[in-house]
């Protein structure tokens, strides 16, 4: 009910500005467009329940209300942060008396993924039989947070982060709305967008601080940073945004672009991650991704994470900034990851297989006399310091395991192996003659 005074009690910009049409949602054109699924099922008049994926400020909260508004469904709003099962049952309960009386219920859940799986399923039965149509909000990916069950039955609409022309657009309808333009010059325009971060809300809620100050001239890049704050990265070490952002890191060096590499490892510093889980990180792609082919960046890994640990947080940091320059720049080869890989297979499969026993000790009697040692040749007492006799199990056909690339030191390990390959084959000619 509303209140006595509650039309004359201020409002924020970004509620005076809250969209009235699901048309006049900027940044979202791919769902509420002519051609966009939301557009799709208002003009079919079959509304479904969904789940919309999104960061903040991109207008999850909005679409919700105006697909009520243009459905004539009674508006539910909830949020999954202060509400439990009681909550859910009465809300429930009051749909399904709706129902019996032709009257449907949109149930809004924003942050929906903080509900714990029991909670996630007591949903089903009344998005199944329709007593509500749930639409669910969420930061989170939907594919890790919400259970197999509910996901089945709702479709999944992302958003996405506001560009840089749905924020300007934003930025005209607030200075219709006041009816001043912001007191900022280009420079300071173009700053307040960026600081906004894709998010809408955010970006309102600084132009409303702006428009209330009285500057003598507009306002610069710099001069707006010192009037207000800057909104902090999205940023989660225990959620997606946390693998995302390593994963870019990772994938960036295996590209050998390094600055790309940079930039995302200083995105996740500007974030708030642990500069000793980038180490970890950087330490295991040194030997997962260059490997032996510049045997070093491993020795590079380890000595950024010691300089790391000595020194800490800021100046630590360079040298975790170098260290992503010598690895995104070092040759690349996966060569011994893959080796791992395939000899862990073949040692599972053929587990049993002793090895031959002219490469066994004897240290007793009746070891040699089962032949223990027999035969085996001691490579440096060969002319090319190497035998050319076989090591792997009697029964089981050589294999190869390690193969190198045509990069960086590898280069030098392969000719190596095909020197002691040529010699190998030779010794075996020798045999067989």
């Amino acid at each position: 009910m509303t209140g006595l005074f509650e039309s004359q009690a201020p409002r924020p910009l970004a509620d005076r500005l809250r969209p009235k049409l699901l048309s006049e949602v900027v940044g979202q054109d791919h769902l509420v467009g002519a051609e966009g699924p939301l557009a799709r099922m208002l003009a079919q008049g079959r509304l479904s329940s969904i789940v919309l994926w999104g960061p903040p400020g991109c207008g999850k909260t909005t679409i919700a209300r105006l697909l009520a508004e243009q459905t004539d469904l009674v508006f539910e709003p909830l949020s999954a942060v202060f509400s439990g099962v009681a909550d859910l049952r009465k809300i429930f309960d009051a749909a399904s008396k709706r129902r019996t009386m032709g009257q449907g219920t949109l149930l809004f859940v924003d942050e929906i993924h903080r509900f714990n799986r029991a909670q996630q399923d007591g949903f089903l039965p009344f998005v199944e039989d329709g007593t509500v149509i749930l639409v669910g909000a969420t930061t989170e990916n939907p594919s890790f947070e919400l259970n197999a069950a509910l996901l089945s039955r709702v479709q999944v609409l992302v958003l996405r982060r506001l560009d840089d022309e749905a924020l300007e657009k934003l930025l005209r309808r607030a200075e219709e709305v006041t009816g001043r333009a912001l007191p900022v010059d280009a420079t300071g325009r173009e700053a307040l967008r960026a600081m906004a971060d894709g998010d809408g809300r955010y970006l309102l809620n600084m132009a409303e601080q702006i428009d209330a100050l009285t500057p003598k001239q507009p306002l610069d890049a710099k001069a707006l940073a010192a009037a207000v704050q800057k909104r902090a990265p999205i940023y989660d070490k225990a959620q997606e945004g946390h693998y995302n952002l390593i994963s870019a890191l990772h994938k960036s060096l295996r590209g050998s672009d390094t600055d790309a590499a940079l930039y995302w490892m200083a995105r996740m510093l500007a974030g708030g991650e642990d500069p000793l889980f980038i180490a970890r990180r950087l330490t295991r792609f040194a030997v997962e991704d260059v490997g032996l082919a510049d045997p070093q960046a491993v020795l590079q890994a380890l000595a950024a994470w010691d300089v790391y640990e000595r020194l800490g947080s800021p100046e630590g940091e360079l040298a975790l900034a170098q260290l992503v320059i010598y690895l995104g720049t070092a040759p690349k080869s996966n060569a011994a990851y893959r080796a791992y890989q395939a000899v862990t297979k073949v040692a599972r499969e053929t587990g049993s297989l002793m090895p031959p026993l002219h490469i066994l000790n004897a240290p007793t009697r009746m070891m040699k006399e089962m032949g223990y040692g027999d035969g085996y040749v001691y490579d440096h007492d060969t002319a090319e310091g190497f035998s050319g006799q076989n090591y792997f199990p009697e029964g089981m056909a050589r294999r190869t395991f390690y193969d190198p690339a045509e990069r960086g030191f590898e280069r030098e390990i392969r000719k190596r192996l095909d020197y002691w390959n040529k010699l190998r084959r030779r010794t075996a000619d020798a045999k067989d003659e």
